[in-house]
């Protein structure tokens, strides 16, 4: 098996959070968002909470990130698990002219979900996405041949809202694992409290501070959207479909009243028609003029 191959199958396996597996790909772009995708999901593997100590949990990134610095670097990898995968992204790196830093951005994020659990601000919540989701779009746009500033801008917000998006429909799974995404700020200033997650059921406060989340998210997909017209031909659909989706959640969310303990809005079959129509019947947008530095 290539290490190409590898990572295909890798992410066959595990594409619920990431488009490999979509067919609306070219397929010349397949085999290296798959090797990304095998890249991060082996880093999300070792961050994992139920893995090991946190401590036992960095040292393992601390090394994944070693080895990728070395291969990437035209260094032989130091060794360890998963060298497939390792040789699968310093080739798609070299072919696709990625910016490693891209790749350690991802890293980082990984690391700090070990140590962190809590966000007291809007603006942390922020960072933490620019790191954990915005370089996937960027890289997708990479592996697709794009290196304008104003789509990566564009890119980002959308990257975010996903992030963010997924952040309020697990609002319940991520309180049984330890995690609260919604930032003190927002959830003081509605009066929600903490305490209140743990008797299974959305306190009116609770429901105002989702609302607010939801509504800055939806600025962040109105401000990105016009990367899904930057692009042409399949990639184009795939955003399309892809943005879209991320709006149907919100929806969904808004529609059983942000109550996630009730019911924890999800895609299934009967959005698949409801989602194309809207692609095909899009309104296009013109990406604004915009600088923003690499």
């Amino acid at each position: 098996m290539t290490p190409q191959e590898y990572c295909e199958a890798l992410a066959r396996g595990h594409y619920e959070n990431f488009p490999v597996a979509s067919r609306l790909l070219p397929s010349a772009m397949r085999p290296h968002v798959a090797a990304v995708y095998a890249f991060a999901r082996i880093a999300d593997d070792l961050a994992d909470e139920g893995r090991a100590a946190p401590a036992d949990r960095l040292a393992a990134l601390d090394a994944w990130e070693r080895r990728l610095v070395a291969t990437t670097s035209g260094q032989p990898d130091p060794g360890g698990p998963h060298p497939l995968v390792l040789a699968a992204i310093r080739e798609t790196a070299r072919v696709c002219d990625l910016p490693v830093s891209l790749l350690t951005d991802l890293l980082s994020a990984f690391k700090q979900d070990v140590a962190v659990v809590r966000y007291a601000t809007w603006s942390s919540l922020l960072d933490y996405c620019r790191r954990s989701a915005n370089p996937v779009g960027r890289l997708v746009l990479r592996i697709a041949g794009h290196r304008d500033p104003r789509l990566d801008a564009a890119s980002d917000d959308v990257c975010t809202a996903l992030q963010l998006t997924n952040f309020w429909q697990d609002l319940e799974r991520d309180w049984q694992k330890g995690r609260v995404y919604v930032p003190a700020e927002i959830s003081v200033a509605a009066g929600a409290r903490e305490e209140d997650l743990g008797k299974d059921r959305l306190t009116p406060q609770w429901r105002s501070a989702l609302e607010e989340c939801t509504r800055r998210t939806r600025v962040l997909f109105s401000t990105g959207r016009a990367v899904c017209d930057g692009v042409s031909g399949r990639l184009m659909w795939e955003l399309r479909a892809t943005w879209l989706g991320g709006s149907r959640i919100l929806d969904g969310l808004e529609r059983v009243q942000f109550d996630v303990f009730a019911h924890r809005p999800a895609l299934g079959a009967a959005d698949v028609l409801p989602i194309a129509w809207q692609a095909l019947t899009w309104r296009r947008t013109v990406i604004a003029a915009r600088a923003v530095a690499n």
